[in-house]
């Protein structure tokens, strides 16, 4: 079974992901990393030459790609609740959580992260406190209806993140 984390920007889906897979011993695989390495440029990139649609299509295949492989630590992009035939690839073999936190903690965290700053196209063209608000509004639902579980990482490092799910996987797979 696999480990999905999903959830919006900067909500901590690989750096969580990354430690999961130390403790876990499992591959760690990254769909944005993967879209970028097939493509041979960033996701910024790809959206500015070609659109969202574009790389929603690639999205999807990369999704169903990994999606047929087991014991891995998924770190889904922040749209890939979207398209439900993402979800449905993915809940195939994985045990899918939702990491998400509040918009303040969301913007903070991405201010620190120069990969998400620079390397991240705009999904909407506003201004990124609009911008996430918006997308945020349209998005929890499908987070909602993706997700068998939800973490909220607005008040926790980390670690507090790490030990939660790790917590919930276990159960999880006790019960398998």
């Amino acid at each position: 079974m696999n480990l999905v984390l999903i959830g919006f920007r900067a909500a901590g889906k690989t750096t969580v992901g990354r430690r999961l897979s130390a403790y876990l011993r499992r591959v760690f695989v990254d769909s944005d990393d993967m879209i970028e390495k097939h493509q041979g440029t960033t996701i910024k990139d790809i959206v500015e030459g070609h659109g969202w649609d574009y790389f929603r299509a690639i999205e999807r295949e990369v999704i169903s790609e990994v999606s047929n492989d087991d014991n891995l630590i998924i770190s889904a992009g922040g749209g890939v609740v979207i398209d439900p035939k993402n979800v449905n690839a993915l809940r195939k073999k994985g045990f899918i959580i939702w990491l998400k936190a509040d918009v303040e903690v969301l913007l903070r965290r991405m201010a620190q992260d120069h990969r998400t700053m620079t390397g991240r196209p705009s999904l909407t063209g506003k201004d990124c406190l609009k911008e996430f608000r918006e997308v945020l509004i349209q998005r929890e639902p499908l987070y909602e209806r993706a997700s068998e579980v939800q973490v909220d990482t607005s008040l926790l490092d980390v670690d507090g993140v790490v030990h939660q799910v790790l917590s919930i996987f276990e159960e999880r797979l006790v019960r398998v």
